[in-house]
C-alpha cells in the first residue's frame, strides 16, 4: 500500500480541491454544510481520478506588470476584432479573401508557445491551424486577407504577440 502513496501525494493538489469545492458551491447557489462537503468530496475525487499533469518549469520568471498590460490590451483587441468580424459577416459585400500563412513564433519554451497559441486562437479573425515545434513556426488561417497590406498587418500582429510573450515570460531567466 505504501507504494501507492507517492503517486497519490503527487496527484493531490489541495488548492485545486478548494477551488473546485468553491465552484461547486457557487453552481449550487446555496452555501450549506452539505454543499461544501459535497464540493470537497467531488474535488478530492476529481484530482485523484483525473490528475492534471505537472506544469513544466523551465526557470521562467513572469514579468507581472507586462502580463497585466498584455491582458488589458488583449481584451481591448478582443472587442475590436469581434466588431471587425461582425462587420465582415453582416456587410452587404462579398465575403473577404482569406489566407493560410506560415509565420515564425520563436519562443523557446513549449508552455509559452502554448499560451501564445491560446491567446491568438481566442481572438476572432484568425487561428493557428498547425504548429511546427521543431522550427518554431505557426501555420495560421487569416480571415481578412484581401491584399498584401492585410497580410503584412497580420504577420506584424503575430510578431508583436511573439515579442510580448518573450518579454513577459522569457526575458528574466
Amino acid at each position: 500500500m505504501n507504494h501507492l502513496l507517492p503517486g497519490i501525494r503527487n496527484r493531490f493538489r489541495g488548492a485545486f480541491v478548494l477551488w473546485l469545492a468553491f465552484m461547486w458551491v457557487l453552481m449550487q447557489g446555496d452555501l450549506t454544510w452539505g454543499n461544501v462537503a459535497a464540493g470537497l468530496a467531488l474535488g478530492v475525487l476529481i484530482v485523484l481520478v483525473l490528475p492534471l499533469p505537472n506544469i513544466p518549469r523551465s526557470g521562467n520568471k513572469i514579468h507581472w506588470g507586462k502580463l497585466l498590460l498584455f491582458v488589458l490590451q488583449w481584451f481591448a483587441d478582443l472587442i475590436v476584432a469581434s466588431a471587425k468580424v461582425s462587420w465582415l459577416a453582416l456587410r452587404p459585400a462579398a465575403p473577404p479573401k482569406n489566407a493560410i500563412l506560415r509565420v515564425p513564433m520563436r519562443v523557446s519554451d513549449d508552455l509559452v508557445l502554448y499560451l501564445a497559441t491560446c491567446a491568438y486562437n481566442l481572438q476572432p479573425g484568425g487561428s493557428v491551424t498547425d504548429i511546427d515545434i521543431a522550427n518554431r513556426e505557426w501555420t495560421i488561417h487569416v480571415l481578412h486577407a484581401d491584399n498584401q497590406t492585410d497580410i503584412d498587418r497580420e504577420i506584424a500582429n503575430v510578431a508583436k504577440l511573439e515579442r510580448q510573450m518573450i518579454d513577459i515570460f522569457e526575458s528574466r531567466r
